[in-house]
């Protein structure tokens, strides 16, 4: 299995937190050393574990923020 290198850049805040300390976060990440993108995704409570998620560029968010202040919520 390949390992993953990883660095949290900047941490924006918590989506949701899990019965079992597990965090749904938003941050600035680079993976493998390359540039950081916004990411979405679950954390453990010692960051020693990760679920699936998705990373995003700057334009991307930027989009996404735009449909959600189109939703009718």
């Amino acid at each position: 299995m390949t390992s993953l290198n990883y660095s949290i850049e900047k941490e924006y805040g918590v989506i949701s937190e899990s019965t079992k300390g597990w965090k749904k976060e938003l941050n600035l990440v680079s993976w493998n050393n390359r540039n950081a993108k916004y990411d979405l995704r679950d954390w453990s409570p010692e960051r020693e574990k990760m679920g699936k998620g998705i990373t995003l560029t700057e334009k991307e968010l930027i989009v996404l923020r735009d449909l959600l202040n189109e939703m009718d919520l």
